[in-house]
C-alpha cells in the first residue's frame, strides 16, 4: 500500500505554535484583553440586571391596582333612641353621626366610641312620618307625614378650625383622638391646630301636598346662590303622583327673598289592585321621576315640560310578583341602582336609542347586573365620590360594590340586631360605611379600597360606561367633573400605538429597503460616500422638532393640498419610471459617462419636477375624483367610494397586468427586444410600461365600480372623516425618523455579503438587478430583518412626535385620516399631572409595563426569524 502523505499538523505542534504565540504577545496586550473581556461581560449582565429592575420596578408599582381591599376595623353600640330610628348620617372625617327618630328625637353621636355627644328634638306638631328622603350628601332631608304635609330640614355638620392657642378649658376626652365641649367634638390635625365638628340642625314649616298621607318622597336641590332651586317629588295612599318646584330669587341690595312653589300632579299610574309605591327617586334637574312599584316594575316620567308631564315609559325591573324594595342613583345621576325582594341588584342607563315604545325616545336598559344579596334588599345608598354603593339585606348582610367594575368590594354582616331593617350610608370619602337598625343599634365599618374602579375587565375588555350604549373600549382618564367616572381601557392606546406603528413602517420600509438596495449594489460609490453619513445624520435630529414640524407645518399643508398628497403617491413612482426609461434610451456612451453622481442627481430633479408637477395637477385631481373636496368626501356628504378604492387598487390591478403579461407574452417579448438597440429597446419598453399602466388603470376602476355596485364603500372603515392631525402626518414625520435606522442597519448588512456570491450570480448571466434581489436580499435576510424590526421598536416607542402630531384622541378605527393615541404619548401627558400612588398614577406605570412587554414579545419572535434567516444565509 501506498503512504498517505501527512498534512497539516497534530494536535501537540498545534498547542505549541499557540503557546509560542502567546509568549511573544506584548504583556500589556493581553491584560488589554483580559481588561476588555471582563468589562464587556459586565456591561452586558448589567445592562441585564437594568433591565430586570426596570421590570421589577414596574410590576411593583402595578400591583396595588389589583389588591383587594383591607377592612380596618368596625365598631358597634346602641343609641337610647326609644323610638324607631328613620334617617341616619356621617360626617367625612368618621368622627361624629346623627340619628332621626321617628317622632323628632335626634341624637348626635361619637362614632368610634358610641358616646352621645347631644340630644335635640323636631317639633313635628304631633304628626306622624310615614316617608323619608335626603339628598345625595344626606345633609337635606325631606319628612312626609300623614297628614299630607311635608317637611324640609338640615341634618348635617359644621366644621370649624380651631387653634391651639384657642382652644377652650374643660374638655372631656373621647378617645385618643378626639376630644368633646358642649356638644363640639375637638380633633387635633398634621398642622397643629384642631378641627372642630357639630352638628347643624334646622327644621322648616310644614307645607301641604295632598290630603292624604305621604306613602314616598324624593327631594333635590339646585340652582345657584342667588336663585336656588327645590324640587320634591311625592306619592300619596292614593298613589298620586306630584311634583313640587320651587324656586327662590335673593335680592342682592336688600337680602329680601321671593319663592314661587309650582305644584303639578302627573298622570295616574293607573295600576292594578293591590299594587302599590315601595320608591320614588327625582332627578337632580328635575327633569326625570321614577317610580317604583310592588309588582316588579318602574314607571318613568319626563318632566322636562312640567306644564305638560308624561308618563314616557314602563318597565320591568323585577320578576312577576317580585316587588322592588330600593333604589338609588349613583353619582352623577345617569345610573340607576335597583333592587329587588328577591336579591337581585341591576343598574339602568337612560339611552337615546329613538324608539318608539317611549314618548321621548329613550329607554332604561339594564347595562349590569351585580352579584345578587342573599335576601330581599332593604336599602341601597350610594357613594358621593365614586360609583360605589352598599346594599343591606333582610338577613343582616352589608356588600359593598363598585358598579362601573361590577366587583363586590366588601361581603359585610352585621353582627347585632339582625330582626329589624336597617338603613345604610357610605361614608363621603368612600373609605367606611355605616348602618343603624330601626331599633337604633349602630354598627360602622372603616376600610381601604384604594382603586376600587381597576380591575383586568375594566383594563383590557369592554367596559359598559353611563352614557354610551354598549359596551365598549374607552380611555378617560379625567373630565371637567368628579362624576364622570374615569374610563382606564389601555385596549385604545394599545392600538393607537400598532397604529402609528404600523403607518409609519408602511411609508417607512419600503423607502429604507429600497434606498439601501440601490446605494449598496447600484449607486456609485462615491456618492454612496455622501449618501450614507446624510442618512446617518437624520437619525440624530430632535424628535420633538420632527414633532413640531408635523403639527405646525406638515399638517397643514397636508390639509390644505390633500389631493395633491394622493396624486404623489402615485407620480411620484411614475415620473422615476419616465426617468429611467429616458435613461434607458440614452446612447451607451452617453449613459456610461453619466453614471454615478450626475444620474443620482438627475433621479432627485425627476422627483423634485414630478413633485411640482403633483402640486400643480392636485387641485384637479381632486375635483375630478372627489367633487373638489376631499374633506367632505371622506364626511360622506357627497360622491361613492369608487375613486379612493380605485386608487387603493391600482397597484394590485398593476400586479395582475403585470403577471398576466409575463405569463402569456413575456418570453416572446423578451426575444423582440434583444435584437433591438438599446435606444430603441428603451422606447418599446416604455410604450409597453405605458399600456400596461393604461390597462391596469381600466382593471383597477372596474373593480372599484364592482365593489360600489355590491354596496361596499371604504368610508366608515379604513376611512373616514377628516382630521387634521392623523395618522396619515404621523406616517409621514415618523418614518422620515424611521428610515435612517432601517437603512443603515440594512445597507450593512448587504455590504456584508461576501463578493464572491455577487460575482458568481453576474458570471452565470444574472442582472445586476436579479443578483441583488435573489442572491444578495435572500443573504442578509436576517441582518435586513433585524433593521425592520430595530425600525418598528423605534415607531413603537415614538413619543413627542405622536404627542405634537397625532391629535391625541384615544379611538379605534383604522381610519388613515383620523388621530390616535399611544401608550408612550399617554405616559408623557399625563403622568407629570397625576397623583402620585393614586389611580391613574398606577395604570400609567401599566401602560408602560404594557409597552415594556410588546417590545419584548416583538424582540423575541424577530430573534427567532433572524436565527431562522441566518441558518439559512450559513448554508449558501
Amino acid at each position: 500500500m501506498t503512504d498517505i502523505p501527512q498534512t497539516g499538523h497534530s494536535a501537540a505542534e498545534r498547542a505549541e505554535r499557540k503557546r509560542q504565540r502567546a509568549m511573544n504577545t506584548r504583556r500589556s496586550v493581553v491584560w488589554g484583553e483580559k481588561i476588555a473581556r471582563g468589562v464587556i461581560t459586565v456591561g452586558g449582565l448589567m445592562v441585564i440586571v437594568a433591565v430586570l429592575g426596570i421590570m421589577v420596578f414596574l410590576i411593583r408599582v402595578v400591583l396595588p391596582l389589583l389588591a383587594e381591599g383591607e377592612v380596618h376595623g368596625s365598631v358597634r353600640f346602641q343609641l337610647d333612641t326609644e323610638q324607631d330610628v328613620i334617617w341616619l348620617n356621617g360626617d367625612e372625617f368618621q368622627t361624629l353621626g346623627l340619628a332621626v327618630a321617628a317622632e323628632g328625637r335626634i341624637i348626635t353621636f361619637h362614632i368610634p366610641t358610641g358616646t352621645e355627644i347631644t340630644r335635640d328634638q323636631f317639633d313635628f306638631g304631633g304628626a306622624e312620618v310615614t316617608a323619608v328622603a335626603g339628598t345625595l350628601s344626606r345633609d337635606r332631608v325631606a319628612f312626609g307625614f300623614d297628614d299630607g304635609t311635608v317637611r324640609f330640614a338640615e341634618l348635617g355638620f359644621r366644621t370649624e378650625t380651631t387653634s391651639r392657642r384657642n382652644l377652650p378649658q374643660g374638655l372631656q376626652a373621647l378617645d385618643e383622638r378626639d376630644r368633646v365641649l358642649d356638644g363640639r367634638v375637638f380633633t387635633e390635625v398634621g398642622t397643629g391646630d384642631f378641627r372642630t365638628l357639630s352638628s347643624a340642625l334646622e327644621l322648616g314649616a310644614p307645607e301641604s301636598v295632598s290630603d292624604l298621607p305621604v306613602i314616598a318622597v324624593d327631594y333635590r336641590l339646585g340652582g345657584s346662590a342667588t336663585r336656588p332651586t327645590r324640587a320634591l317629588a311625592s306619592v300619596d295612599a292614593a298613589n298620586v303622583v306630584r311634583v313640587t318646584r320651587t324656586r327662590s330669587q335673593v335680592n342682592m341690595m336688600t337680602g329680601q327673598e321671593t319663592v314661587t312653589a309650582t305644584t303639578t300632579e302627573l298622570p295616574a299610574l293607573n295600576l292594578a289592585p293591590g299594587v302599590s309605591v315601595t320608591g320614588v327617586l327625582l332627578s337632580g334637574g328635575g327633569d326625570r321621576l321614577l317610580v317604583a312599584t310592588d309588582d316588579g316594575m318602574l314607571h318613568r316620567y319626563d318632566l322636562r315640560n312640567l306644564d305638560a308631564p308624561q308618563l314616557a315609559e314602563r318597565i320591568r325591573v323585577a320578576d312577576p310578583g317580585v316587588a322592588v324594595t330600593s333604589m338609588t342613583f349613583l353619582s352623577g345621576e345617569d345610573a340607576l341602582v335597583v333592587g329587588s325582594e328577591d336579591g337581585a341588584i341591576g343598574v339602568y342607563f337612560r339611552l337615546q336609542t329613538g324608539t318608539p315604545d317611549t314618548t321621548d325616545g329613550r329607554e332604561m336598559i339594564r347595562a349590569r347586573s351585580h352579584a345578587p344579596m342573599p335576601a330581599a334588599v332593604v336599602s341601597l345608598s350610594e357613594g358621593q365620590r365614586q360609583k360605589e354603593f352598599v346594599a343591606v339585606d333582610a338577613e343582616g348582610n352589608v356588600w359593598v360594590y363598585h358598579s362601573t367594575s361590577e366587583q363586590v368590594l366588601f361581603r359585610l354582616a352585621r353582627s347585632g340586631d339582625v330582626t329589624t331593617s336597617s338603613i345604610g350610608m357610605i361614608f363621603p370619602r368612600s373609605n367606611g360605611t355605616m348602618l343603624v337598625s330601626q331599633g337604633g343599634e349602630i354598627e360602622a365599618w372603616q376600610y381601604t379600597q384604594r382603586h376600587p374602579e381597576v380591575t383586568l375587565r375594566t383594563l383590557f375588555g369592554r367596559a359598559w360606561y353611563e352614557g354610551y350604549s354598549a359596551p365598549e373600549f374607552v380611555w378617560q382618564s379625567t373630565a371637567g367633573t368628579d362624576l364622570v367616572e374615569p374610563k382606564f381601557s389601555l385596549i385604545p392606546l394599545v392600538f393607537g400605538t400598532i397604529k402609528a406603528a404600523t403607518y409609519a413602517m408602511l411609508f417607512a420600509v419600503p423607502i429604507a429597503l429600497m434606498a439601501a438596495i440601490y446605494t449598496s449594489e447600484f449607486v456609485d460609490k462615491r456618492v454612496r460616500a455622501t449618501v450614507k453619513p446624510m442618512m446617518e445624520m437624520m437619525e440624530s435630529l430632535p424628535t420633538v422638532v420632527l414633532g413640531f414640524v408635523a403639527a405646525l407645518i406638515l399638517a397643514p399643508l397636508v390639509e390644505e393640498f390633500i389631493g395633491a398628497v394622493l396624486l404623489g403617491f402615485f407620480a411620484l413612482p411614475t415620473g422615476l419610471m419616465l426617468g429611467a426609461f429616458a435613461w434607458q434610451m440614452l446612447p451607451v456612451q452617453t449613459a456610461l459617462r453619466y453614471d454615478g453622481f450626475p444620474k443620482f442627481v438627475a433621479m432627485g430633479a425627476m422627483v423634485l419636477a414630478t413633485a411640482v408637477v403633483a402640486a400643480q395637477v392636485g387641485p384637479v385631481f381632486e375635483r375630478v375624483l372627489f367633487d373638489g373636496d376631499f374633506r367632505a368626501w371622506t364626511a360622506g356628504r357627497h360622491g361613492t367610494g369608487t375613486p379612493f378604492m380605485f386608487l387603493i387598487l391600482l397597484p394590485a390591478s398593476y400586479l395582475m397586468v403585470t403577471y398576466a403579461f409575463r405569463k402569456t407574452l413575456g418570453h416572446h417579448y423578451r426575444a423582440y427586444l434583444g435584437d433591438r438597440d438599446r435606444a430603441r429597446a428603451g422606447r418599446v419598453d416604455a410604450l409597453r410600461w405605458i399600456v400596461m399602466l393604461a390597462a391596469a388603470m381600466g382593471l383597477s376602476w372596474a373593480l372599484a365600480a364592482l365593489l360600489t355596485a355590491i354596496g361596499y364603500d371604504p368610508r366608515g372603515g379604513f376611512i373616514d372623516s377628516y382630521q387634521q392631525r392623523n395618522a396619515l402626518v404621523v406616517g409621514f414625520i415618523m418614518a422620515f425618523a424611521v428610515i435612517p435606522n432601517i437603512y443603515t442597519l440594512a445597507e450593512d448588512a448587504l455590504n456584508s455579503v461576501p463578493a464572491h456570491l455577487r460575482s458568481a450570480s453576474l458570471a452565470c448571466g444574472a442582472t445586476p438587478w436579479q443578483t441583488a434581489i435573489w442572491v444578495i436580499l435572500p443573504t442578509a435576510a436576517s441582518g435586513v430583518f433585524s433593521a425592520v424590526m430595530m425600525g418598528m421598536g423605534r415607531a413603537v416607542g415614538e413619543t413627542m412626535i405622536v404627542v405634537m402630531a397625532a391629535g391625541n384622541t384615544p379611538i379605534m378605527e383604522w381610519n388613515i385620516f383620523s388621530g390616535l393615541r399611544t401608550l408612550s404619548a399617554t405616559i408623557a401627558i399625563e403622568l407629570p399631572e397625576a397623583v402620585r400612588d393614586g389611580t391613574n398614577y398606577r395604570v400609567l406605570f401599566l401602560a408602560a409595563l404594557t409597552l415594556f412587554v410588546m417590545t419584548f414579545v416583538i424582540n423575541t419572535i424577530a430573534e427567532l426569524i433572524r436565527q431562522r434567516f441566518r441558518k439559512r444565509a450559513f448554508q449558501l
